[in-house]
């Protein structure tokens, strides 16, 4: 499956990848805040760091730099750029932060494909994992400002878990399908993972449509409006396949491998495996394995097919 991505948003995902001046991707050594979200095993997880310019008044400790290791597709990455560009650019307290929402995340990307909102909202739990290890450490008392966790830790979340497969419990499900304007079992599963994995708890007694309509009430569901839709494609053919993936290149990695002084050769297609050959400054790089990776291979998965293998010759 290809999906529909912003100009801003690929933009932004080369760019972190590169590590370009401005970007985030990496971790801050002894944060002032910590905080971590999703599951490495089911290939999504984000690690968020941030560090505080220190107030003699914890509560007016400003975040100067924020930076997150994330495991995941280009829509993980990107959203992760969006939220600490969000964050430093708007001189924000810990507190203040937690005011981001995945939907300002969505619009700061220009959209993002249904199917990869639950990227905007790993982002933005693991903020809020930070900043509840910011206030521990400062011995702020968040409940006492006001503030109410929203995130999978927070104290009402211990209630029953509705899927098994994520450990989601029901507080839970209920509070994100209202903030993100779920509306089916497909936006559930897309945003949030549940019912993603053997699928049980969908129709289940107490499940996800029981949860869908004591919220929206029963009836044809109203459709979602929080991000882009994928672009539906069929099976293509394999010449049709190689000018995808030729496109792919010459409009999206090509350009950023020449602007190091690099470039990159299609060498072959064999099934879903691409062959190709790293030039000019790219070639003798130390990190070209892992630009093959992420810049390369992700960009053709995500673009063309998440079947294609890259390997380099």
């Amino acid at each position: 499956m290809a999906w529909q991505y912003s100009d801003k948003t690929k933009q932004i995902f080369m760019d972190a990848v590169q590590g370009k001046p401005g970007t985030h991707l990496g971790e801050i050594e002894n944060p002032d805040g910590e905080g971590q979200h999703g599951s490495i095993v089911c290939g999504d997880a984000i690690k968020f760091t941030f560090r505080v310019e220190r107030n003699e008044d914890p509560l007016k400790d400003v975040i100067v730099e924020a930076k997150y290791l994330t495991f995941g597709c280009t829509s993980a990455i990107a959203a992760s750029e969006a939220l600490c560009t969000l964050i430093e650019g708007r001189g924000l307290t810990p507190i203040e932060a937690l005011k981001i929402t995945n939907q300002d995340i969505v619009d700061f990307l220009e959209g993002l494909p249904q199917q990869k909102v639950h990227c905007s909202v790993m982002g933005a739990e693991a903020l809020e994992g930070a900043v509840v290890d910011w206030a521990q450490k400062r011995g702020v008392d968040l409940a006492a400002q006001g503030v109410r966790l929203t995130g999978a830790g927070a104290d009402e979340d211990e209630g029953r878990v509705v899927c098994k497969c994520y450990g989601i419990t029901e507080p839970y499900l209920r509070r994100k399908v209202k903030e993100l304007n779920l509306r089916t079992i497909e936006d559930i599963v897309s945003a949030l993972k549940a019912g993603g994995m053997c699928g049980a708890c969908r129709y289940a007694p107490g499940g996800l449509q029981d949860i869908l309509n004591e919220t929206w009430g029963a009836g044809e569901p109203a459709p979602t409006t929080v991000a882009a839709a994928p672009v539906a494609e069929g099976e293509m053919s394999p010449f049709q396949l190689y000018r995808k993936i030729e496109q792919v290149i010459d409009e999206t990695v090509r350009p950023v491998l020449q602007s190091d002084g690099g470039d990159i050769e299609l060498v072959d297609i064999k099934g879903w495996k691409v062959y190709c050959s790293l030039k000019g400054a790219c070639a003798s790089c130390m990190g070209a394995a892992r630009t093959l990776q992420l810049i390369v291979e992700r960009s053709l998965k995500d673009q063309v097919d998440e079947r294609i293998q890259v390997v380099p010759i």
